[in-house]
């Protein structure tokens, strides 16, 4: 979402050093190409500079000068080499190590472009340039306070300098400080009115702030001032998903698409979008787009056996499926193993140490191995969010909507016996997820917030083992039961579930694993929902048993706790 760093102006230190010329016909020269390049013609100034090293070959100033001609041309390994002459002829020169700096971190040697911007500052301690592209390689290195401090000094030394107080504001929301980023961002377009950049990376700020509608206006800026730009397309598109404006959202992440057509963030975006609509022929297709984005890390298995695509023939062959995202989506879609197993595979699966015992006994699974693990000989492999695809899966296909993870006798007896007879009605609680989660913040609701709308004469109990320390006080005071340290893994909440009459979960893993094992559930989802809960429906496709509640603003969660608390009141 955030788009290119913007590189401080590439610039000759003529500040520092004299032109000295050993002939008239070279400083004529040189002034003309100086001419040539500060009007943007850069061939020309290219082809001047060449013909004064052909009479001066160590002439500093024309090295430096093709050495930013050079990065502009993007041929960054010409650069350093031109550059590295320039060094060579004088380690003084400030200009030359940051123009080297800015090579360096084209050619992705961030390291390297980093120690070249530190002699540049050593040399210069005021070269604003140097301060700012040393910022953007700490930023590449995601040392973002180190980063926010080197833009800082840019800034002391040139107030006026409107890039520097961009990139500031990626460092900013890196770390989390949105309401600074942004204020950090408005002052570069006060500096620079028609900077396009700056509104699109403004309307991630005001997206992460929930002010969407704001968000949508300032990419609108942004593609007002460059109708090229891409990624204010594609911002502008995230910012409609947002406000459930999908087909609008699909149509600006196309425009993205057009504009820059191996964009995989759009792609999958767009895909995302189809998802939740329920549009799965085309959503599917595209989300196969989540393996071309930078970071996908382990999850992109690459083995010399071919992924299965669905087409190929999979009798008497072995199989392996692998986990590839978080838990919930390891328990969504495991269902899709015995679909596999019906067409005569062998299935391996591979998941999660946390599910190993909950998908022991899983049907249509032959070897379940933790993640990890030495795999045996096998001819395809799937990832399980790609099995939708293979299926060729519609709504009215999805399989398995009814119970298909079963708790283990001997956890439901140990849990039962914990927990003792039942004298009122047994409710589990799950209103917050993980907070490395990118998304808690929109998920979660506050537990103060949740007690309030509870009715009484209900044993209510903690289903999830991460709480905060914010909702550890009402978790106390709110008579509410909680296990956390003796939920080892995923079986034992299963267990847990099980021995409730209902479950009450926002999006977390707990409510696909109180959906599979066909517990009723009320799942209470924000307004802008992850795709698997589709819009406009009170009912699940993948769950029979659990029920949606919506709220109706973003950011709102009032509307939801009060129907819930309608849907409790038969309980007491």
């Amino acid at each position: 979402m955030i788009s290119t760093l913007s590189s401080a102006q590439l610039m000759p230190n003529t500040k520092e050093q004299s032109l000295n010329f050993g002939k008239s016909d070279v400083a004529s020269l040189l002034e003309r190409g100086v001419v040539f390049f500060q009007s943007g013609q850069l061939t020309d100034a290219q082809s001047v500079f060449n013909e004064i090293l052909t009479l001066e070959p160590n002439h500093l100033d024309c090295l430096n000068l093709l050495g930013i001609i050079a990065v502009q041309n993007q041929n960054p390994s010409l650069a350093v080499e031109l550059l590295d002459r320039a060094i060579k002829i004088n380690r003084g020169n400030a200009a030359a190590f940051s123009n080297r700096g800015v090579a360096l971190l084209d050619l992705k040697l961030v390291v390297e472009a980093l120690a070249s911007f530190d002699i540049a500052v050593a040399i210069n301690p005021n070269y604003v340039e140097a301060w700012a592209n040393r910022g953007n390689a700490l930023l590449e290195l995601k040392r973002f306070e180190e980063a926010l401090e080197s833009y800082d000094n840019a800034i002391a030394i040139d107030p006026l300098y409107a890039e520097a107080f961009y990139n500031r504001s990626v460092a900013l929301m890196q770390i989390g400080r949105v309401e600074e980023a942004l204020i950090s961002v408005e002052h570069a377009i006060v500096l620079v009115p028609n900077y396009a950049e700056a509104y699109s990376i403004r309307a991630v700020a005001l997206l992460d702030l929930r002010r969407l509608e704001e968000a949508v206006s300032s990419c609108e800026r942004a593609i007002a001032l460059k109708a090229d730009y891409a990624e204010a397309y594609y911002n502008r598109g995230v910012a409609l998903k947002a406000l459930n404006r999908l087909a609008e959202a699909v149509i600006s992440y196309d425009i993205a698409i057009s504009i820059h057509p191996n964009y995989p963030e759009a792609f999958l975006n767009k895909s995302l979008a189809l998802l939740l609509n329920g549009e799965f022929e085309d959503g599917w297709a595209l989300y196969e787009w989540r393996w071309k984005q930078v970071g996908t890390g382990e999850s992109n298995r690459q083995y010399a056996q071919p992924v299965w695509s669905g087409v190929e023939e999979i009798s008497n062959k072995t199989i392996l499926l692998h986990a590839e995202q978080g838990l919930g989506d390891t328990i969504q879609f495991c269902r899709y193993a015995k679909l596999v197993k019906n067409l005569g595979a062998r299935v391996i699966l591979e998941v999660p140490a946390s599910l190993m015992i909950l998908l022991d006994e899983l049907e249509g699974v032959d070897v379940l191995l933790k993640r990890g693990s030495s795999l045996p000989i096998f001819d395809y492999h799937s990832p399980l969010l790609s099995l939708p695809l293979a299926f060729k899966t519609k709504l009215n296909t999805i399989p398995n909507p009814g119970p298909y993870i079963a708790t283990l006798p001997e956890k439901y007896t140990y849990w039962s016996t914990k927990l003792g007879e039942k004298s009122r009605p047994r409710v589990g609680l799950v209103w917050s997820g993980s907070n490395r989660n990118t998304n808690d913040h929109n998920r979660s609701i506050p537990l103060s917030s949740l007690i309030a709308f509870l009715p009484r004469n209900v044993d209510y109990f903690c289903l999830q083992k991460e709480v905060r320390a914010t909702d550890a006080t009402y978790l106390k005071s709110g008579n509410i039961k909680t296990y956390t340290d003796q939920l080892h893994d995923f079986s034992d909440t299963a267990a847990l579930c099980d021995l409730m009459d209902i479950v009450i979960s926002v999006d977390t893993s707990l409510a696909h694993l109180s959906g599979a094992l066909g517990k009723k559930t009320y799942v209470l989802l924000p307004f802008a929902p992850h795709w698997p809960w589709l819009l406009g429906q009170d009912y699940s496709p993948w769950y029979d048993s659990i029920k949606l509640i919506r709220q109706s603003h973003d950011g709102q969660w009032d509307n939801v706790l009060k129907q819930l608390s309608v849907e409790l009141f038969e309980l007491t």
